[in-house]
């Protein structure tokens, strides 16, 4: 199955006294690769002409191993729509061109009319963007 991949580098301020990357910024880089994953313009567009956009519903990360200041790394992507309000992204940082995951994420995400505040359905027009990098739901991996 393929990912959407997205390099980015470790600096300084992304790193806590001991070197290592602060267990919060995992977040940061796995928001960022799901923005590039989507498409930034079209999570623009979407927001300017409809009011629609996709907040956290749930975050579970597991940390495997730390990456340090200096470090390449990739975050590989995954969807699935599991419901008409839910998607989950299946994000697995890994050091470049290697298969070890360092920090695997399941977040769910639901679209949220911006005018109410209130939850809406997932746009019909998103499913073949989510359907670019597919996660399937029944395997154990996206259960982890």
């Amino acid at each position: 199955m393929s990912a959407h991949i997205l390099p980015l580098h470790v600096y300084y301020e992304d790193t806590d006294f001991t070197g290592m990357v602060y267990h919060a910024n995992y977040l940061k880089f796995m928001e960022r690769a799901r923005e590039h994953a989507l498409g930034i313009d079209e999570l623009v567009r979407r927001w300017r002409e409809s009011q629609v956009g996709f907040v956290v519903y749930q975050a579970q990360l597991t940390f495997k191993e730390a990456a340090k200041h200096g470090d390449a790394l990739e975050v590989h992507t995954r969807w699935a729509r599991q419901s008409r309000y839910r998607i989950v992204a299946d994000q697995r940082v890994r050091r470049a061109g290697e298969e070890r995951d360092m920090v695997i994420g399941r977040i769910e995400l639901v679209p949220v009319d911006g005018n109410t505040g209130k939850l809406t359905n997932i746009p019909d027009d998103m499913l073949p963007i989510l359907e670019r990098y597919p996660l399937d739901l029944s395997g154990p991996v996206a259960r982890k």
